[in-house]
């Protein structure tokens, strides 16, 4: 059974309705012609294990393609240019040619465009920081961003979970290297406050994602495979997008998601997701990918935690160390699949109770919005805050039924 306000089973994880990152496995053997199905998709954190390799700032096989490809393309003009000079001198006689003039260039303005790429790059990037990540299970980065100026950074708890006592270390796009502590982390909502001993940072201001639009610009900012600073674009693809992320029950953080078509790659965990104005509207959290993939990546599925939560659980961890997730109070059933999320169990003085839920009665809908297995209910529960009243609308013996629910809170401590 699963607790559909705090998000951790209480049976073994296979049992959810959620899909989570396949372990790894060797190369499958391609389908007969004509009857592939289509390829399953897995959702994973955009965060990025540190490579082999002891250098932090070196491109690795990123600079060697890079190179590779100048190379060619330097060898390769030479190479037409010989071919035709050759081509030219292959003959009895010179002949003369009219001089060639090139068309001059257009001028292009330095003048930055309000409500560009450009701009909001220009704007953010000095607020959006690299972290890296030291602890017993290895090394790795991810991305995180100032919220406060006094040394308050907001980032994924993914991203810092693994790290050591002392394993912890923030890079500015200045190049300052400094020690980080983590403040507290909630688990359920993927996020962590951690904070530096540096003032006078430019905070990023965290705007409102309830007035997102479908179609909306937004902007990427992050360290993808550690190139720190790193800007992608895109458009907002949907809205309260159910996602199920983390490797097993104990990690899984419940969603209600902003989904992206802005390149998001391992290492962009933590950073900000952006709107036209430089708002950050989103914490960049999750990727889809392909499950025959053996490498997580791109493929335009980003998916962010949503400001409006993000703001919440950050006020909360700086003013208390903890965060606190909204309870509906009830346990659901695993095993059901038949629309909408039943009832396995009602607990004692919640909010559910008292509103007169019981077992075998089957959520449809939370204020409206159609419910149709147990992790959408889950992530709509988690965009509200304990103390929020809702609007059930749910199922008993074939009957449509509503009630109303003052929900309650869990408090997550580091």
């Amino acid at each position: 059974m699963t607790d559909d306000t705090a998000g951790t089973p209480v049976v073994p994880d296979a049992g959810t309705a959620s899909v989570t990152p396949p372990e790894p496995a060797a190369a499958p053997v391609p389908p007969a012609p004509h009857t592939a199905p289509p390829s399953p998709t897995v959702m994973t954190s955009a965060y990025q294990p540190a490579p082999v390799a002891t250098r932090r700032h070196g491109l690795g096989l990123l600079g060697t393609v890079l190179v590779a490809a100048v190379v060619a393309a330097v060898v390769g003009a030479f190479a037409g240019i010989a071919g035709y000079a050759l081509g030219r001198t292959i003959g009895t006689e010179a002949v003369a040619e009219p001089a060639l003039t090139l068309a001059p260039a257009a001028a292009v303005s330095t003048q930055v465009v309000e409500g560009t790429v450009a701009q909001i790059a220009e704007q953010t990037l000095p607020s959006v920081v690299t972290i890296v990540v030291e602890g017993a299970q290895g090394s790795g980065s991810g991305s995180g961003f100032v919220i406060g100026e006094d040394g308050y950074i907001l980032t994924n708890n993914h991203v810092v979970s693994g790290a050591s006592a002392d394993g912890l270390e923030v890079v500015f796009p200045d190049g300052e290297r400094l020690s980080a502590k983590v403040i507290g982390t909630s688990p359920s909502y993927d996020l962590a406050v951690v904070k530096v001993k540096r003032t006078g940072l430019p905070a990023l201001p965290l705007g409102d994602s309830d007035q997102v639009r479908v179609g909306d610009l937004v902007v990427a900012i992050g360290a993808p495979l550690g190139l720190e600073g790193t800007v992608t674009s895109g458009i907002v693809s949907a809205l309260d997008r159910p996602v199920k992320a983390g490797q097993s029950s104990s990690d899984a953080s419940y969603i209600n998601a902003v989904q992206t078509d802005a390149a998001i790659n391992p290492g962009n965990s933590g950073g900000p997701l952006l709107d036209a104005a430089g708002n950050v509207i989103g914490v960049n959290s999750a990727i889809a990918t392909l499950a025959f993939a053996t490498e997580a990546g791109n493929i335009g599925l980003g998916f962010a935690i949503p400001s409006n939560s993000a703001s919440r659980v950050a006020e909360e961890i700086i003013a208390t160390g903890s965060s606190r997730t909204p309870l509906m109070g009830v346990l659901l059933d695993p095993t059901y699949f038949d629309g909408g999320a039943r009832v396995s169990d009602v607990t004692p003085g919640s909010g559910a109770e008292e509103a007169g839920l019981r077992t075998g009665d089957i959520v449809r809908a939370i204020d409206g919005r159609p419910i149709d297995d147990q992790t959408e209910l889950v992530v709509a529960i988690r965009s509200y805050a304990p103390g929020d009243r809702i609007t059930v609308e749910y199922e008993r013996d074939g009957e449509s039924r509503t009630a109303e629910i003052i929900l309650g809170e869990d408090s997550e401590q580091e």
